[in-house]
C-alpha cells in the first residue's frame, strides 16, 4: 500500500500530467475540485476505517458539498486519481478504483442491487471513463480500459479495451477494431451502431427498388440520406 505522502504527490501530479489547463501545482492545489475531493477523502476514509460511526458520513457531505464530488467513505481509492471538473461524479461504498485512473464530469460508479456486499465496480490501473458514463454493478474494468462518454457499463470489461454504447460493448481490443470497419478515419471511441444503421438504410433502399419494380412507382434510395 503506498505511503500517505506518495499518493498526495500522486494525486497532486496527476492533474500536472493530464490536464493541459493545469498551469502548476499551485493552480491545483487552489482551484482544483477533483483535487480537492480525493485529498478529503484521503482523510475520511481513514477515519471510517477506525469504525468512528457518523463523522466520516457527515464528512463526506460536506465534501460532495463543496467539489460537487461525493464519494462514500468506505470507497477504495488508489493513489493518482485525477476527477477533471467533476460535478456530479460520484462513487459507491464497496467501489474500488486501481491507480491513475481518470474520471470525468458525471461518472456514477453505482450499484444495481439492495443486498450487502460488494455491489459496485471495481477499476484497474490506468482507467479512463468519460463524461456522464455510469459503469454499474459488481464489475471489473481491465487496466488500460477506457469507457466512453455516456455509455452505460453492466458486464466486465477485458484489459486494454475500448467500450461505448448503451448498453456498452467493445469496440476496440488491443487498439484494433473487433470488427471491419471503412477506410473512413475513425475516432478514439468510435460509434459501434453507425455501421449497422448504414446496413439497415442500405437493405430498404434495395426493398423499396423492389417494390417500385412492381407497382410501378419509383422509390426513394435512402441509402443516400445516411
Amino acid at each position: 500500500m503506498a505511503k500517505p505522502l506518495e499518493t498526495f504527490l500522486a494525486d497532486l501530479r496527476a492533474p500536472l500530467q493530464r490536464d493541459p489547463a493545469a498551469t502548476s501545482w499551485v493552480d491545483v492545489v487552489l482551484s482544483y475540485p477533483g483535487f480537492h475531493a480525493i485529498t478529503a477523502h484521503r482523510i475520511i476514509h481513514a477515519l471510517n476505517a477506525t469504525g468512528l460511526p457518523i463523522l466520516p458520513r457527515f464528512l463526506s457531505n460536506l465534501n460532495r458539498f463543496i467539489t460537487g464530488i461525493e464519494i462514500h467513505p468506505a470507497a477504495r481509492i488508489g493513489k493518482g486519481l485525477f476527477i477533471d471538473h467533476g460535478m456530479g461524479v460520484v462513487v459507491g461504498a464497496t467501489s474500488e478504483v486501481g491507480e491513475n485512473v481518470t474520471l470525468y464530469q458525471g461518472v456514477t460508479l453505482g450499484g444495481t442491487t439492495l443486498s450487502h456486499g460488494k455491489r459496485h465496480p471495481t477499476l484497474g490501473n490506468n482507467v479512463t471513463i468519460g463524461a456522464n458514463a455510469s459503469v454499474l454493478g459488481a464489475i471489473t474494468i481491465g487496466d488500460d480500459s477506457k469507457v466512453g462518454g455516456g455509455s452505460v457499463v453492466v458486464r466486465d470489461v477485458p484489459p486494454n479495451a475500448t467500450v461505448v454504447g448503451v448498453p456498452a460493448r467493445v469496440v476496440l481490443q488491443d487498439g484494433k477494431p473487433v470488427q471491419p470497419v471503412s477506410s473512413r478515419p475513425q475516432v478514439d471511441m468510435p460509434d459501434p451502431n453507425a455501421q449497422l444503421i448504414a446496413q439497415l438504410a442500405q437493405r430498404i433502399s434495395e426493398l423499396e427498388r423492389r417494390l417500385a419494380a412492381l407497382t410501378g412507382e419509383k422509390g426513394e434510395d435512402v441509402s443516400k440520406a445516411v
